[in-house]
């Protein structure tokens, strides 16, 4: 089977400038809008996770890290702020981005998975049972409501 993306909400509950820092559940074991399930104990990850933009490969903004957490599995992504020498394409996206999340735009977070082991549900839908964590994106529309960014900091 090759990679799956599942999404959840964000809620944005302070920031700070400087650091770029935001937390978010970003798999709970509840259905998604596609009615599939990611078991969050079942979910093998490493120390750091790539943090893209809308699941562009080609965009990374940052790395998370994971830990699992009673409501599922939350990240804590710390987005790069741009320096002098980046090129100014760079910069500007890393700055979109961080603008879109902070002002509530892009509220979404979504993760990008390779399944291992799933059953079929009644009534359609996977349940995802192990399943290795690639990705976690920041998205506009997610499939998961209850998947959401519970804080963003930055420090000038």
């Amino acid at each position: 089977m090759t990679l799956k993306r599942a999404c959840s909400l964000l809620t944005v509950k302070s920031f700070s400038e400087d650091e770029r820092v935001i937390t978010g559940i970003a798999s709970t074991p509840s259905p998604d809008r596609d009615g599939d399930i990611l078991e969050p104990e079942g979910a093998e990850f490493g120390s750091t996770i790539p943090f893209l933009w809308q699941h562009d490969h080609s965009r990374p903004v940052g790395q998370c890290t994971v830990r699992r957490v009673r409501e599922g599995l939350e990240i804590t992504a710390m987005l790069v702020k741009p320096v002098p020498d980046m090129p100014s394409q760079l910069a500007a996206r890393l700055d979109e981005v961080w603008a879109a999340i902070k002002t509530g735009l892009v509220r979404g977070l979504s993760v990008g998975f390779r399944p291992h082991e799933y059953t079929y549900l009644d009534g359609g839908g996977l349940h995802f049972l192990r399943w290795e964590l690639m990705e976690v994106s920041a998205v506009t529309v997610p499939a998961n409501a209850e998947c959401t960014i519970r804080t963003i900091k930055s420090y000038d």
